[in-house]
């Protein structure tokens, strides 16, 4: 309850003072700086679910309520020709539903398996954009987050070091990408079986190069892996932790309709411990964290499409895979997943700011992550004990209101069946509402 009277709190005085603002810059001028603001509050609830059994890692049978909240200020400077330096401190407290344990396609995109939920302020972006262009074409670019309003090469070659999320870069489906705005769910956020490369929070450190032209785009980046499974701090043992991603984009049109796919593969090495090792040697008690070592690695591949159908609607799928041998490392306990969704603009009832989305979410687990489980192992988001296999499936709806220029509601509700890939518990009903205010 803390937590939502501050968020509320905070989105009236932010509402009333982005209201005040009128903007000092013509539509074609060019901006030297500028400043963003966003605050998110999520309260989630689900009431009781059968559960035949409960292990350290399940989500709670027992009615239960969470809340979280992140606040992020976004700096952006030009530095010198075609340089930027963009840097975005950030607060973010509260927790999820049962501490964020339970289900692989965790329920609310903006907690983090951190222990301690009281608010802590950290910088979660901090690097430098240096831009090439390529010919003599330009684009008209508006004013929004890290962005700066001006004009741009319309094919250019860019280069990003420092502190960012790689999904900042990669996997930029514009249905589904962001639960600050679109849905609540990990597995929606980007594809669920991309162990992306990330500390506690969801930042890493490296380097991204981008090749980007009008009609499709190309990008390759070296990154640093966390010191361990979902730590907080980098491995600095770059030469034997790292992760490379590389992602090949085409923007098109079906008559006269809007669409893009990208293709990402992805390749892990760091500290990872190893699911067969630990079934294999009993002397490590079914810890797979005794197995850890820079010789396990972890590779695989994920596909976006989107597709904008009829003049307010759009459509999204995305299939991604990972081998599934070694821990999860960054994200979440997920090997294979396929999801798809159907998004409907205000605009149809007079309310362009307003969108009505619906999606499900297939996950599955590999053979040796499955049998890991069913021993009795745990990972750092899901282990009931046991496991009577079947594959996770969820379906999210919602709808994103626009109350005044500055500030959305979003009531949500998401249906679970085998949480955690459980078919011995669930299935799990959990309702949810989402306050987002940004100027």
């Amino acid at each position: 309850m803390k937590i939502f009277i501050i968020h509320i709190t905070t989105c009236l005085a932010v509402y009333y003072t982005a209201s005040a603002q009128t903007s000092t810059n013509p539509q074609d001028s060019t901006e030297n700086w500028n400043f963003h603001f966003q605050q998110t509050m999520i309260g989630q609830y689900h009431p009781a679910f059968y559960a035949k059994y409960s292990g350290a890692n399940s989500l709670s049978p027992d009615a239960e309520h969470s809340q979280s909240l992140t606040s992020t200020m976004y700096f952006d400077t030009r530095l010198w020709r075609g340089a930027q330096f963009i840097v975005n401190p950030e607060l973010a407290g509260g927790t999820g539903l049962s501490k964020v344990l339970g289900v692989a396609g965790a329920l609310n995109g903006e907690t983090y398996r951190v222990g301690n939920s009281t608010p802590e302020l950290y910088f979660g972006r901090l690097y430098i954009r240096q831009q090439f262009g390529l010919g003599k074409d330009s684009v008209s670019i508006d004013d929004d987050l890290n962005q700066l309003q001006g004009k741009q090469p319309a094919s250019y070659i860019s280069v990003n070091i420092g502190k960012y999320s790689v999904e900042d870069f990669f996997d930029a489906n514009s249905y589904s990408h962001d639960p600050r705005t679109d849905f609540f769910n990990w597995a929606l956020m980007s594809g669920g079986a991309w162990d992306y490369p990330a500390n506690t929070r969801g930042y890493t450190w490296g380097i991204v190069a981008e090749l980007v032209h009008p009609s499709w785009s190309f990008r390759v980046s070296s990154v640093m892996e966390p010191q361990y499974a979902n730590g907080p701090y980098m491995d600095m043992n770059i030469a034997q932790a790292h992760s490379e991603i590389v992602e090949y984009g085409r923007m098109y049109k079906i008559n006269g309709k809007k669409g893009a796919f990208h293709l990402i593969g992805f390749f892990n090495q760091a500290r990872m411990g190893s699911y067969k090792e630990t079934l294999v040697d009993t002397s490590y008690h079914l810890d797979v964290i005794q197995t850890r070592s820079y010789a396990h690695q972890k590779g695989g591949f994920l596909v976006t499409a989107e597709q904008q159908i009829g003049k307010y609607a759009g459509i999204f799928s995305r299939i991604s895979y990972d081998d599934g041998q070694n821990e999860t490392f960054a994200f979440t306990e997920i090997d294979q997943s396929i999801c798809g969704g159907y998004i409907l603009n205000g605009e149809a009832w007079k309310r362009k700011e307003d969108k009505a989305e619906i999606a499900f979410v297939v996950n599955g687990l590999s053979n040796i992550h499955k049998e890991y489980l069913a021993a009795g192992g745990y990972g750092f988001i899901i282990g009931d004990g046991a496991l009577n296999y079947g594959y996770e499936c969820i379906i999210e709806a919602n709808y994103l209101a626009q109350i005044t220029k500055n500030l959305w509601f979003t009531p949500d509700y998401q249906f679970v069946i085998n949480p955690a890939y459980n078919k011995d518990r669930g299935p799990v009903h959990v309702f949810g509402l989402r306050v987002h205010v940004e100027f």
